[in-house]
């Protein structure tokens, strides 16, 4: 088959965890529509707006140049960005609740206008909203994703990819999320990628370096899963690791399936956004994939 973006399967961190986790959540993310509107649906959650007013501050910064990063508060901007999520736009059922996740996000911004760290030096920015690649042309198969923050290291003219966390819970040594961003950055831009990091904004003043991936063997292993999930969309197969009884990660979708959610809004993606009826936050994980 000749490679063609538009009938392509796409796959990026986020698709690739959550089909690992629970085919069926994946499904019902990723691939399935609402015969009503034809929009696929979405779950708001309060750590998902939190780690999205956070982000949005963080990574508005990469296109500016240095002398100019810090010229409005950094503060004054993650207000502005908590707008977009206050009250039921962004998950929450009750003003407490808000104000406790608005408070968590103040304190990760006020640490990073205190230990600026690499947000303060040179960046580098893929001219791109969403890169991407051909995983693999033969099998038609698209690698994508948003890279939260790549410093430059003039020194060795190479990256440094540097993810930032907002959730309480460490990555997973099992995480595929540095093979994925290995691949991307490595194929979206022309430097070479030296160092990789984790920034817990939470908790630590500054990134915490991790070991970088053999980039063969993250190929193959972000191949091998992408073929399954090209396999399970052709076959319309996509199963439960719980079986019919559903899992923590399927049966909120299945909930919205249900009505037992509340629509609140049509993103810009033209993806139906919800919120879930039946309880006061999320409380499975409160880590987040952006």
């Amino acid at each position: 088959m000749a490679p063609d973006k538009y009938s392509a399967v796409w796959v990026s961190h986020t698709s690739i965890t959550d089909f690992l986790q629970c085919e069926r959540a994946y499904q019902l993310k990723h691939v399935y529509k609402d015969p009503k509107t034809n929009h696929k649906i979405k779950i708001m959650s309060a750590p998902l707006a939190l780690g999205q007013a956070v982000h949005e501050v963080i990574e508005s910064l990469s296109v500016l140049p240095v002398k100019d990063r810090f010229s409005t508060l950094l503060m004054d901007r993650f207000d502005e960005s908590w707008k977009k999520v206050s009250g039921k736009q962004g998950g929450f059922h009750d003003r407490e609740s808000e104000e406790q996740y608005k408070k968590r996000g103040r304190e990760m911004i006020s640490r990073v206008t205190k230990n600026p760290g690499p947000i303060a030096r040179k960046a580098v920015k893929i001219q791109s909203d969403l890169p991407y690649y051909f995983l693999s042309e033969e099998d038609n198969i698209i690698l994508c994703g948003k890279i939260d923050w790549l410093e430059y290291l003039e020194d060795t003219d190479s990256v440094h990819i540097i993810d930032f966390k907002t959730g309480n819970n460490a990555e997973s040594s099992s995480s595929l999320q540095l093979p994925i961003y290995l691949l991307l950055v490595g194929n979206t831009q022309k430097r070479s990628v030296s160092k990789a990091s984790y920034w817990y904004l939470a908790k630590d003043e500054d990134p915490i370096e991790q070991e970088l991936p053999n980039k063969d063997d993250a190929y193959e292993t972000i191949l091998n899963v992408a073929k399954r999930m090209k396999t399970a969309r052709k076959l319309g197969k996509f199963k439960c690791p719980s079986g019919a009884d559903g899992c923590g990660y399927c049966l909120p979708y299945e909930g919205i399936l249900k009505g037992e959610g509340e629509y609140i809004f049509t993103d810009t993606y033209n993806t139906d956004t919800y919120i879930l009826t039946n309880q006061s936050e999320t409380k499975k994980d409160e880590s987040v994939i952006l």
